[in-house]
């Protein structure tokens, strides 16, 4: 078996940054913007959680939260949310609060209180959060008879 490791470059910009090593929390406030290879994420603040390898573990991002992310399959989401956590070692996004979601590639909507997507296995899960429906929309092929 071949273990292929792809390193990425990860860009943070934002107005300000507070850091606190031993507790493995930094948090970046006013306009942050994140980078990492395709994906790109912008909130108001946001707050990287590491573990003693300095490994990011967690990110929580929040404040007019938007998003465009790569999946492993090559799906590509665009969307919005009032809240988001980001666990890079499941590759697996959680988003909170009046959450808008386009899957670009399928034409695809979700709309919903609560979403978790899992780039990896290529899953989703929604919810109302007690506060309405999810809404999903999506495009369907029709065949047609010759």
């Amino acid at each position: 078996m071949m273990l292929s490791l792809q390193a990425q470059e990860l860009k943070i910009i934002a107005n300000s940054f507070d850091g606190d090593e031993k507790k493995g929390i930094t948090t970046f406030k006013g306009d942050v913007k994140i980078t990492k290879g395709f994906d790109k994420l912008n909130a108001q603040v946001v707050k990287v959680f590491t573990n003693a390898k300095h490994t990011p573990t967690k990110y929580v991002a929040r404040g007019k939260v938007t998003f465009y992310i790569k999946s492993e399959n090559n799906a590509i989401y665009k969307g919005k949310a009032g809240k988001a956590i980001f666990y890079p070692l499941k590759k697996e996004y959680h988003f909170y609060k009046d959450v808008n979601i386009k899957q670009l590639d399928q034409k695809k909507q979700i709309i919903g209180e609560e979403v978790i997507i899992n780039t990896v296995a290529g899953t989703a899960k929604a919810s109302g959060g007690g506060k309405g429906p999810v809404i999903m929309t999506f495009e369907l092929q029709e065949e047609t008879k010759k």
